[in-house]
């Protein structure tokens, strides 16, 4: 059986991390969870001051992108965990704080063409499963299905929202609706590799969709390019 690529961008909290790890798992294909890579350089900017609220020394962190080493490593229950310099940073990547200065981040042109490197090479022989913001359109252009993710902000808000409350954070509704907002319009409108539906993407607004049946609608998606019927 071949092994295809499956390339999954979209907005933020629509689910891509959750449907691509149970692609990924069902199939046997190797998960990569690009937005950790970003997040992971992001809480690297944010340890040596690089960015907070009022700066951003953007210059200093394209002299360091040599110190960071990032990697995945799987953990007893078999998910990948991102790994930074040696560090496992799983769950110091998922902050409110981490989401806030992601997006800045992520505009970095040296940024983004090291990690797209690095996507690219985990992905060079297929059998790969990859979400993010510009993996139909630029790390894997190629790719057998390309699917964009979306839904309403107010939707997306309320599951980060609970989401970040069960991990203990102390946070508002209005709060989370903002960030979520913020990073459309800054991942929207960055120069470098701005966050756009490929022409032969399939949407998918999981608005009003479980998981459950979002996972089904992809596999079918999956198995069908994976026989040839597309």
């Amino acid at each position: 059986m071949r092994k295809i690529t499956i390339a999954i961008d979209g907005h933020s909290s629509t689910g891509k991390s959750t449907v691509a790890k149970q692609l990924a798992d069902y199939l046997g294909y190797i998960y990569v969870d690009s937005g950790a890579m970003y997040r992971a350089v992001t809480l690297f900017a944010l340890r040596k001051g690089f960015i907070s609220e009022n700066h951003f020394e953007t210059h200093k962190l394209i002299q360091s992108l040599s110190e960071i080493q990032l990697e995945f490593k799987k953990n007893k229950e078999g998910k990948a965990e991102i790994y930074l310099n040696g560090e496992n940073v799983e769950k110091q990547i998922r902050t409110l704080e981490v989401s806030e200065f992601v997006s800045p981040i992520a505009t970095v042109s040296e940024v983004r063409k090291k990690l797209v490197e690095q996507q690219q090479q985990m992905g060079k022989e297929g059998g790969v499963v990859m979400d993010g913001r510009d993996i139909t359109t630029v790390v894997f252009p190629n790719a057998e299905l390309k699917v964009f993710m979306t839904a309403s902000a107010e939707v997306r808000a309320n599951r980060r929202f609970h989401e970040l409350k069960e991990r203990g954070d102390v946070i508002t509704l209005e709060k989370v609706l903002e960030n979520v907002t913020e990073r459309d319009t800054i991942d929207a409108n960055r120069k470098d590799s701005p966050l756009t539906i490929a022409n032969d993407a399939i949407v998918i607004d999981n608005s009003e969709t479980n998981q459950e049946d979002q996972f089904h609608i992809l596999l079918q998606l999956a198995k069908d390019r994976i026989a040839g019927r597309v």
